[in-house]
């Protein structure tokens, strides 16, 4: 029997409020719905179930060991036209003025000779999380930390292949990618106006290097930071539920994002896109679920990825893009 308990979103936020101003090291693991929520102190979290890997923090002390045998990896993405149905939704929509910035995701099917544990313990990333017989989560993504009194964010947009010639400065110059960029930086922006003073950008469309089985990619990112109240502990569960779901996975207007999500992609999303972090008491770090291979109940494994249209999206190239990111990073 399972020793983790998922609870309401009211729940977990007592109980983040709780242990905030106890000043009480916790864990928590937050669907994208935020109807199912794990909040527990660290040391309630059983290995056998629930692993994480975070920078500086981990449940396990598991080195990082090489894969001892090749990757079989097979992918089988929708056809296209099923992909162009959702992005024609999402289009529909921008062009109405309802939304400027929409994350489309999908759920791809695919064969590996790989257990979700195999992934955890082989992949690199920022930051992992492995649970049992559901899902492994290899995620490159923050979504706040929470270090001297203030709250940082580093929304992340834009992805290219590394091995392209001149790959950075394409993709700091592309058009679509700095719009969506610019988009999401201002979403983030705005929500962590709503919760802290002083907000500025203090890095802007910066570039970091992700290693795949498949190769390189560049990943753009900025940083974003704010001063939190004095009193931030007491409020945590409320100040971070104000800030979900996370920008960089929905879009911009939020709310009404959400709700073009919902008709144009054809998959739950479940715990992807949805939150993973810690608390020592005074500090906070924090990751968006994606990077992520599901165990469906029959044991086949679908991954889940996506990526932002705007009114200047290409349907073929966003597809592609979305196949691309479809991969383990193991090398």
């Amino acid at each position: 029997m399972s020793k983790l308990v998922f609870r309401p979103r009211a729940e977990a936020i007592r109980r983040m409020n709780r242990w905030g101003s106890e000043r009480r090291e916790f864990f928590f693991l937050i669907d994208f719905d935020e109807a199912h929520c794990l909040v527990e102190p660290l040391e309630e979290i059983p290995a056998d179930e629930l692993r994480y890997v975070f920078p500086g923090r981990s449940n396990t002390d598991e080195p990082l060991l090489p894969l001892r045998h090749s990757v079989l990896w097979e992918a089988f993405p929708q056809p296209f036209e099923a992909y162009r149905r959702s992005f024609d939704v999402v289009r529909r929509n921008i062009y109405a003025g309802n939304s400027f910035l929409t994350n489309l995701t999908c759920a791809t099917p695919v064969t590996t000779n790989l257990s979700l544990l195999d992934v955890f313990r082989h992949t690199q990333a920022r930051y992992k999380l492995w649970l049992k017989d559901r899902f492994t989560v290899f995620s490159p993504e923050i979504f706040v930390r929470i270090a001297d009194g203030f709250v940082y964010s580093h929304p992340m947009k834009g992805t290219i292949d590394a091995l392209l010639p001149d790959a950075a400065s394409r993709l700091l110059n592309d058009e679509k990618e700095s719009a969506e960029h610019a988009t999401i930086t201002d979403l983030i922006r705005n929500d962590l106006s709503r919760i802290v003073t002083e907000v500025t950008v203090t890095r802007y469309r910066y570039l970091d290097r992700l290693q795949t089985h498949r190769g390189a990619l560049l990943q753009m990112s900025s940083e974003i930071r704010g001063r939190l109240p004095d009193d931030y502990r007491e409020r945590l569960g409320d100040l971070f539920f104000r800030l979900l779901p996370a920008g960089s996975i929905t879009g911009a207007p939020k709310r009404k994002t959400v709700e073009i999500i919902r008709e144009a992609e054809t998959c739950e999303r479940g715990f992807y896109t949805g939150i993973m972090g810690w608390f020592d008491g005074t500090n906070l770090d924090s990751a968006v679920l994606i990077r992520f291979l599901e165990q469906r109940p029959d044991g086949s494994m679908v991954f889940k990825s996506g990526g932002g249209i705007t009114f200047m999206s290409d349907a073929r190239s966003e597809y592609e893009e979305m196949i691309q990111k479809v991969y383990v990073p193991i090398y």
